[in-house]
């Protein structure tokens, strides 16, 4: 683990509350509305499920709840992994029942301890986007998941993450012109932002080339893509949202392991 891990392991670490509080247990609309019925409905029917940056274990719980017989969630924060036992082990969501909820440890997604093959099917849900060794992650998402198994891969849409983009609200030009500004896109970053007052947070961006290339090196084969508009709940929130409801926010990836021979 490099010295820069270390550090975004920190600062996950203290600002644990953040995630915590704020996307679980009906707090956010894109979890509620977009997020978790995809989620859903691409887990259904898979028994053994890896749950790749777990937080909170709002989607490992998820997968309990519709019917996997085995939900493991890993994390690399403390924070996140002991309050995730905890709802899971709490009946969580009013619905799982006591002693069948998934299981929590912690872990790097760089380095899975699990045996090859273990899994039907892998998840990470905004997650690849904070981590600095996407390759190893990828190759690990791979080895771990049976022949024919699914990696359920969620991202925050690339677009939007590219450093020193945004909405601009052009005042010189006449009429007044609202335009979304792309930076630099092809050109890998790692930034530190300031998520909300005193909450720093590391995000990585890569272009989406970089993810499909990396998936395709490791057998994971594109299926399906979803690039859906920001949900209702979410435009609701500030009347100058309406005007980014054509941008996508979340990127979702379906992929397959390919079967050799």
């Amino acid at each position: 683990m490099s010295a820069g891990d270390v550090a975004g392991n920190d600062l996950w670490e203290t600002h644990a509350e953040w995630w915590i509080n704020g996307f679980t247990q009906g707090a956010d609309p894109e979890y509620e509305e977009q997020i978790l019925p995809l989620a859903a409905a691409e887990l259904a029917g898979f028994n053994r499920v890896l749950d790749v940056g777990c937080g909170d274990g709002q989607i490992s719980r998820l997968a309990a709840r519709i019917g996997a017989s085995c939900v493991i969630g890993i994390d690399p924060t403390w924070n996140q992994v002991s309050v995730a036992a905890e709802r899971g082990a709490g009946v969580p969501d009013g619905v799982v029942p006591r002693g069948v909820g998934p299981a929590f440890a912690r872990a790097g997604a760089a380095e899975l301890p699990f045996a090859d093959g273990t899994f039907d099917a892998v998840v990470a849900c905004l997650v690849f986007e904070h981590i600095r060794d996407v390759d190893a992650a990828i190759a690990e998402v791979a080895r771990v998941l049976r022949p024919g198994g699914r990696f359920a891969f969620f991202l925050n849409h690339p677009l939007l993450q590219t450093p020193n983009s945004g909405w601009i609200d052009d005042q010189v030009l006449d009429p007044p012109e609202q335009y979304w500004r792309i930076g630099p896109y092809l050109i890998e970053d790692e930034t530190i932002e300031q998520v909300e007052k005193g909450v720093f947070i590391p995000f990585i961006h890569r272009p989406l080339s970089r993810y499909i290339n990396a998936l395709a090196q490791n057998d994971l084969l594109l299926e399906r893509m979803e690039e859906p508009a920001p949900p209702p709940g979410f435009l609701a929130r500030a009347v100058e949202y309406e005007a980014a409801s054509t941008i996508p926010r979340l990127l979702y990836l379906r992929t397959t392991k390919f079967v050799r021979g």
